[in-house]
């Protein structure tokens, strides 16, 4: 460590704020080809396109504020979930919640990003406010942090990258994967192509199969179930200890991964009517805003499960949907299908401020095909197919994620000689 010199984050890096928030309430302003970095959007590494977008004018909305962060810097988020990081891979705008951090030419980025995820669980100690907290760029401009010379630098750079490539592999592999179910789903139920050599029939979502029918989702699901929150500790008859899936974590189980999901102690009773079973679908019904709507849904499985030893639930934020036998896979894809096409905000109440979703009424209205008995359960077969591999990978990213923050502090502090580690 005598090669290594403590200095503050200021001296080697420089800060931009994300200022762009333009009105939800403008659609003008969004679905343009401006990338609009938020919090949401920073996964801990590389991060390659946004949830959400920008058009010229919704970038200009906010003036002289308006900047790009370039690629090859390093973004934080500040409030809300603080302390998300990435590494942006494109130009992107950033929204009030978002920091930019440009380092100098003495720091390797990458470097320099493994070191802030050192600090990662100290950043919400570190911000500041009574009403909301925020980790100010003043805040960071005092961290202390350990620098070697370059070269060292990228020894240890060589050593985390390979284990990051890994991760980042595994995760675009798992995007093909869903992308491949959705592209599945469309051909199969929206535009019929493996059907195409059958007899059609009308109906009132226009020409279907012969043998089809059109319904309702109540048709095809077995049962609505609240979350629960529970309480913090154990505590009286809350003994039970499970993971909460909320709906910011349904983008980790997604991918395979156990998510940063909080834990909780609920009545025996309710877990037993409330935990998850292969093929569920968790719903989230609040938090709503007037472009993005509520209803975004996440798949269960039996692998995902069994990573948290069944021991789990969703908050009462969100719903947990079961449906009768050969539609889980189904309701699924269908349900994604009608949120991307924004079907969902047909269904929400509140005029202003967070919208909830009126799942009651999404369910008993909403119409829906009903496929034959054998497409569906071919079309579950090839789903279950894919969830044990993203499931699979999913574990993977878990344990490497694991290896690379045990070496982390052990290789920043120098306990580690980075010319000793072999991969």
């Amino acid at each position: 460590m005598e090669d290594w010199k403590e200095c503050k984050l200021g001296d080697v890096c420089d800060f931009q704020e994300g200022y762009v928030n333009p009105p939800q309430s403008n659609p003008e302003y969004f679905d343009g080809d401006i990338k609009w970095l938020r919090a949401t959007d920073l996964n801990d590494g590389y991060v390659y396109s946004t949830t959400r977008t920008l058009t010229q004018l919704g970038f200009r909305s906010a003036k002289k504020s308006a900047i790009l962060f370039k690629p090859g810097t390093i973004a934080i988020s500040k409030s809300g979930t603080i302390g998300r990081l990435g590494i942006l891979q494109d130009y992107m705008c950033g929204n009030r919640a978002v920091i930019n951090i440009i380092p100098h030419h003495i720091v390797n980025t990458f470097f320099l990003f493994c070191v802030l995820r050192s600090y990662q669980r100290h950043f919400p100690l570190m911000a500041v406010g009574i009403v909301q907290k925020n980790l100010y760029i003043s805040i960071l401009e005092d961290l202390k942090i350990s620098l070697p010379d370059l070269n060292t630098q990228e020894r240890i750079v060589s050593i985390l990258k390979s284990l990051d490539d890994k991760i980042e592999c595994n995760r675009r592999i798992n995007e093909n994967l869903e992308q491949q179910a959705q592209a599945l789903f469309k051909s199969w139920f929206v535009d019929f192509e493996p059907f195409k050599d059958q007899p059609f029939v009308d109906s009132e979502l226009g020409m279907i199969p012969h043998g089809w029918r059109v319904g309702r989702y109540e048709d095809i699901i077995d049962s609505t179930i609240s979350g629960d929150w529970g309480k913090e500790k154990a505590e009286g008859n809350y003994t039970h200890k499970v993971a909460c899936i909320r709906g910011c974590d349904f983008q980790d189980i997604k991918n395979g991964l156990r998510g940063k999901t909080p834990e909780r102690y609920i009545l025996e009773k309710n877990y037993q009517t409330k935990h998850f079973k292969d093929k569920d679908v968790l719903v989230e019904i609040s938090g709503g805003t007037a472009t993005v709507s509520t209803g975004r849904v996440c798949p269960v499985s039996q692998l995902l499960i069994d990573k948290y030893g069944g021991d789990i639930v969703c908050t009462n934020f969100c719903r947990l949907v079961r449906s009768k036998e050969h539609y889980g896979a189904y309701l699924y894809y269908s349900w994604l299908f009608k949120y991307n096409n924004k079907v969902m905000f047909g269904y929400e109440n509140g005029t202003s401020g967070i919208k909830n979703f009126r799942i009651k009424d999404f369910v008993s209205l909403e119409p829906i095909i009903i496929p034959s008995e054998d497409s569906l359960i071919r079309f579950q077969s090839f789903i279950n197919q894919l969830q044990i591999k993203l499931q699979m990978n999913g574990s993977e990213i878990q344990k490497l994620a694991e290896l690379r923050d045990t070496l982390l502090p052990k290789l920043m502090s120098g306990e580690i000689n980075v010319n000793e580690v072999k991969l």
